[in-house]
């Protein structure tokens, strides 16, 4: 995911407006740790994730930080914790909504009074964009990375992500995965959201009010 402090910095934002005195924080879906690695100086940290892969990587990367190799959708920790926060649209990767609110249900449980969580998510719009788009096309070193969003049915997603490794001299290694992106409309997010949590908060990356427009969104919620 390359170098996050930008990231970190405006979570870290939202973090102080909402629990200013916040002293632990779990990342959900924290991948290789490259959010919890600028949070660890300012909170005691922790991060779950599915991928045993991704926490190998996190582990060396976070020294300080706990973490757990469970599913966001049904994970249980024997701790609470003041702010919980999956972003980087990881939630978009869990297919039902179902389980999206199995995901509310489990964060509300783990929270501490007072204590919020912070979400990010890919709209449909933004997912429509990338499906309509051709091919992205990146080269980095001598090696070449595709990826071509295509429909799924129910207005589903899938990222193929091909990455063709230089070897050597004209040989090369194709790794390739298919990557399942859904969304759901914003009224039908916050509903779920108010059957568990309090000052329910919309808002895009730049701090305005979501519109038909928006492609990236923030949620913020309080429990009481």
């Amino acid at each position: 995911m390359g170098d996050r402090s930008e990231a970190a910095e405006r979570l870290t934002e939202l973090i102080r407006e909402t629990k200013p005195n916040a002293r632990n924080v779990l990342e959900l879906g924290c991948g290789t740790g490259s959010m919890l690695k600028h949070l660890q100086d300012r909170y005691q940290v922790s991060g779950l994730d599915i991928s045993s892969r991704m926490l190998s990587i996190a582990r060396k990367k976070v020294s300080r930080a706990k973490l757990f190799r469970q599913d966001m959708v049904d994970f249980q920790i024997n701790e609470r914790f003041d702010v919980i926060f999956c972003v980087f649209d990881s939630i978009n990767h869990v297919r039902r909504f179902s389980d999206w609110k199995k995901v509310f249900v489990r964060v509300r449980r783990h929270l501490s009074a007072g204590g919020c969580f912070i979400f990010d998510i890919n709209t449909q719009r933004k997912l429509d964009r990338h499906i309509a788009e051709p091919p992205w096309v990146h080269r980095f070193g001598r090696n070449l990375l595709i990826i071509d969003v295509t429909s799924l049915a129910n207005r589903g997603s899938n990222w193929n992500i091909k990455v063709f490794e230089h070897v050597a001299h004209t040989r090369y290694v194709l790794h390739e995965e298919d990557i399942i992106e859904v969304s759901f409309p914003l009224q039908k997010i916050v509903a779920a959201l108010n059957g568990h949590f309090v000052n329910v908060r919309v808002v895009d990356p730049d701090g305005r009010r979501p519109t038909a427009k928006s492609e990236r969104l923030f949620f913020i919620a309080r429990t009481r």
